[in-house]
């Protein structure tokens, strides 16, 4: 339930924080934590792009490949998941998001698409990583990528995963073809129609498989 919905009284052992998810974050299956509740929400004020993976980043690949970020764009928006879970657990969500800075999200830049408000502090998190606009040698993870669609899809519909590639800067990367030997962490299994439909979607595009 959203933070406004908690019943008077608790401790402060059940405070809440929220924070948004704009990729892997969007499925609901890879979230590690007794998370309290999930809403779609809008962020405006920043955009999605792909950066190369930092030096030391926990994800082990025989080549550099590239991870999803967020970049403060005024006048732009990205859509995703505002998940409301419990304070003391924000530290294994920060362990999950390493290589990125947690940021405060300021009230207005927020919208819960199925209604009510916040609540609580709410958080994005942005890649400590190259900021280059065009970087295109650093291939995307399929696992990785199939974590991200597959939860647009379930959350936003055929229409949120068209509205998610169109939206996202560096899709001329190509991506690496390990969803049968995931390198990816949180590596998700897709019902047929998923996997149809994603790759169908990435045929029509142009991806380059490597």
């Amino acid at each position: 339930m959203p933070p406004e919905d908690e019943p008077e009284g608790r401790s402060d052992s059940d405070a809440l924080v929220g924070y948004i998810g704009y990729g892997s974050l969007v499925n609901r299956t890879t979230l590690l934590t007794d998370y309290v509740s999930a809403q779609r929400v809008r962020l405006t004020g920043w955009r999605r792009c792909w950066r190369p993976r930092m030096k030391g980043d926990p994800i082990r690949s025989k080549r550099r490949t590239s991870l999803l970020s967020a970049r403060r764009v005024e006048d732009s928006m990205i859509e995703g998941l505002l998940v409301f879970d419990r304070i003391e657990n924000l530290p294994a969500v920060d362990e999950r998001e390493a290589t990125y800075d947690r940021i405060e999200v300021p009230s207005e830049a927020i919208e819960l698409l199925d209604g009510g408000l916040p609540g609580c502090p709410v958080y994005v998190y942005e890649a400590r990583t190259n900021t280059a606009d065009h970087d295109p040698h650093h291939p995307i993870l399929q696992s990785y990528l199939d974590a991200v669609l597959q939860g647009f899809l379930r959350e936003f519909g055929r229409n949120g995963v068209h509205s998610f590639l169109d939206s996202t800067d560096g899709f001329e990367r190509s991506v690496h073809a390990d969803r049968h030997d995931p390198v990816y962490p949180r590596a998700v299994d897709l019902l047929e129609h998923e996997r149809h439909f994603i790759d169908t979607v990435l045929e029509e595009r142009g991806t380059r498989f490597v």
